[in-house]
C-alpha cells in the first residue's frame, strides 16, 4: 500500500481524512494527553489501518496545531502554553460574531431549516434535562452557522477554533467551574436552557437578515460561554507524560 493514503478496513477504504478525524477526536477528548507520543505503528494498530494514512494524518494535525514533532521523539501531542490558550479564546471571541453577521447576509433556506431544527431539539433536550446530548447538537449548530457565513475559509477557522478551545480547556473529570466566593453555584440545566434560548434568538436574527443584531447576539453569547471556559482549569501544559490511552471515544 506504499504511496496510497487510503487503508482497507472491513472491505472498505478508510481515507487519511477519516484517520485524521479519529486521531483529532481522541486528542480533543483527552485520550491522548499533551506531550504523549504518537507513534505511527501504535496508531495504525489502534485504528486498523496502515501507517501511510496515519503519517499523512499526523502531518495534517501538525499543521492544525494539535501535534508537534520533537527531535529524537517524533510526533507528540502539542502542549499549548497559557498564553496560547488565552489567545484562542480572544480570537474566537472576534471571529464568531463576524461569522454570525455574515450568516445573516448569506444564509440559505437550507441553512435556516437545519438551524431551526437544531434549536428545537436543543431546547427539548435542555428542558428535559438531557444534558449529555447537547454537546453534539451544539457542535452541529455552530458548524452549520459557520457554513452559513458563505466563506469556506472563515467556516474552517471557526470549526477549528471550537475544537481547539474544547481541547485546551477540557475540564478535569468531575470538575466544575468555581464561582467567586459568596456567589451561587451555576445550575448546568438552567444555563443549558438559557444557552439554547440564545441560539434561538440568534437564528431569528439570521433569518431576518439583521447582521447587526446577529453580531450583537453572537458577541453576548460568546462572551458568556468563554467566561465559563476561563473558570475551568486548562489541560496541564509542559508535562512529560508519554502514555497512550487506547480507549476510544469522542467528546
Amino acid at each position: 500500500m506504499s504511496g496510497d493514503t487510503n487503508a482497507v478496513q472491513g472491505g472498505r477504504r478508510i481515507s487519511a481524512h477519516a484517520v485524521c478525524a479519529a486521531i483529532r477526536d481522541d486528542i480533543v477528548s483527552g485520550a491522548y494527553q499533551p506531550g504523549s507520543r504518537l507513534t505511527e505503528e501504535l496508531l495504525a494498530r489502534r485504528y486498523g489501518v496502515s501507517r501511510v494514512p496515519v503519517r499523512e494524518a499526523l502531518r495534517t494535525l501538525e499543521s492544525e496545531g494539535f501535534v508537534t514533532t520533537r527531535r529524537h521523539a517524533g510526533a507528540c501531542v502539542a502542549q499549548p502554553s497559557e498564553r496560547e490558550a488565552a489567545d484562542l479564546l480572544d480570537i474566537r471571541a472576534l471571529l464568531e460574531p463576524l461569522g454570525a453577521a455574515r450568516a445573516a447576509q448569506r444564509r440559505t433556506e437550507a441553512h435556516l431549516k437545519v438551524l431551526r431544527g437544531l434549536v428545537r431539539l436543543g431546547r427539548e433536550r435542555a428542558q428535559g434535562g438531557q444534558l449529555g446530548e447537547l454537546r453534539p447538537l451544539g457542535d452541529w449548530f455552530h458548524e452549520t452557522l459557520a457554513q452559513a457565513s458563505g466563506s469556506p475559509s472563515l467556516a474552517a477557522l471557526l470549526v477549528q477554533l471550537r475544537r481547539k478551545t474544547a481541547w485546551v480547556y477540557a475540564a478535569a473529570p468531575g470538575s466544575r467551574p468555581v464561582p467567586p466566593e459568596g456567589a451561587a453555584r451555576p445550575d448546568p440545566a438552567a444555563r443549558a436552557v438559557e444557552s439554547w434560548a440564545e441560539h434561538g434568538a440568534l437564528v431569528d436574527a439570521v433569518a431576518r437578515g439583521d447582521a447587526d443584531r446577529a453580531r450583537a447576539l453572537a458577541t453576548a453569547h460568546t462572551e458568556r460561554a468563554l467566561s465559563e471556559y476561563r473558570l475551568r482549569r486548562p489541560i496541564p501544559v509542559r508535562t512529560s507524560k508519554h502514555s497512550v490511552n487506547t480507549a476510544s471515544g469522542r467528546n
